[in-house]
């Protein structure tokens, strides 16, 4: 089967719920999206609450924290990013953990050496939580015998340090947080009684995490499979990926004048023949920068020709479009972006810059316009105002007397 990419592009949005319908909830959005990043920077708001805002027509942040914190269907835990994920994969992210620190790279011998020369610490984590957790990291004394030396900013951070190793490790859980801090506990006070934690050998671990990343993708090279979901960790991924198309559970295709094979999951192919037959409506959105549909850079350009990286620690006189840009999602195209930041105090979404790709269309300022103000909404500011460019094709339709 050979696809069009207009159709490749359709594919990976509705895949993704970012098309007309949207989805129905959280659980839904989750169900397929299986890890949401998280990110501190609440210039505009948290980026999964972006990510999931965009998908839904109404979402409140309190549903999330019910599955996350109340029922326990989510934790935090290392996917392509820090994440938010299901707990029923636990036994998917259990390949990381069994394995870390790995050692096999200069970083990962590093980790090995401050963990094993750092035992006495270890204990007084455990124990402390043990007795006492769940705790914030201030909790805790630092009796590392071997401090933790980095080139940025994690210098001598010895018991952040700690906790992050044994988070790794499957060890420590985020049992809750209160303030943006997090509260720490044992991983067998964290998980929901019941969950199986039985281990899955490798294979099988690699099997349902490509699954999960094709259904997620929509359509998808090997290359776009290994930087999503659990990025880089999916090894003989190609002799998975022939037994799951032997299987018939993928299927082979081609993406105009690429020779790079393609693969979409059979979950996919009812939503690909409606595609094609023409059955699909359109949305604009703006998208959060570390959506899942775009967290991989290169599959964003190879798509849909849209470059984008996150400016956020490029000095101020450096950045082409601002700190905070979120791209604008317009039908099957990614039009172009705007650099937003919510003034709270005042009530007021600022948009410091609107900017178009080549070719946007002229019409598209209306969309824009009410994808901004569904933005502004969320963030509860009252009023939109412009304080930077605004492409003069949409400038009549954004700013109005």
């Amino acid at each position: 089967m050979e696809l069009r990419t207009r159709d490749a592009r359709r594919l990976a949005i509705s895949s993704q719920h970012l098309d007309g319908p949207g989805a129905r909830g959280v659980g839904e959005v989750l169900n397929t999206l299986r890890c949401l990043q998280l990110d501190p920077i609440t210039v505009v708001a948290h980026s999964h609450h972006l990510v999931l805002r965009s998908r839904l027509r109404t979402y409140d942040p309190a549903e999330l924290n019910t599955l996350l914190w109340d029922e326990r269907r989510l934790f935090e835990y290392w996917a392509h990013a820090a994440s938010i994920v299901l707990t029923e994969d636990y036994p998917l992210h259990q390949a990381l953990m069994r394995g870390y620190p790995a050692g096999k790279s200069a970083y990962g011998r590093r980790v090995a050496e401050f963990l094993h020369g750092n035992g006495a610490l270890r204990e007084h984590v455990l124990d402390r939580l043990r007795d006492s957790g769940p705790l914030p990291a201030g909790a805790f004394e630092d009796r590392s015998a071997v401090g933790w030396v980095s080139g940025g900013w994690t210098t001598g951070r010895n018991v952040e340090r700690m906790l992050d190793v044994l988070w790794f490790r499957g060890e420590i859980m985020v049992a809750s947080r209160t303030g943006g801090k997090r509260l720490w506990d044992l991983t067998s006070r964290c998980l929901p009684a019941g969950l199986d934690r039985a281990p899955l050998t490798e294979t099988e671990i690699v099997t349902r995490s490509a699954e999960h990343a094709l259904r997620a993708l929509g359509v998808a090279r090997r290359a776009d499979i290994e930087q999503h979901f659990v990025r880089n960790r999916y090894p003989g991924l190609t002799e998975v990926l022939a037994t799951l198309v032997e299987a018939g559970r993928v299927v082979p295709v081609t993406l105009e004048k690429d020779p790079t094979p393609w693969y979409v999951h059979a979950d996919r192919l009812p939503l690909l023949t409606a595609i094609i037959a023409g059955d699909w409506t359109p949305r604009t959105t703006l998208l959060s920068p570390f959506d899942n549909l775009i967290c991989d850079r290169a599959r964003a350009q190879r798509l849909w020709d849209f470059e984008f990286r996150t400016e956020m620690y490029v000095p101020k006189a450096k950045r082409r479009y601002g700190y905070y840009v979120l791209p604008i999602l317009h039908g099957d195209r990614l039009i172009g972006r705007v650099a937003p930041r919510a003034d709270r105090r005042r009530g007021v979404l600022e948009l410091e810059g609107v900017y178009a790709e080549p070719g946007a269309p002229a019409r598209a300022g209306t969309a824009v316009r009410r994808a901004i103000a569904e933005l502004a909404a969320f963030t509860g500011t009252e009023r939109v105002e412009y304080s930077g460019a605004v492409p003069e094709p949409w400038r009549a339709a954004l700013i109005r007397n």
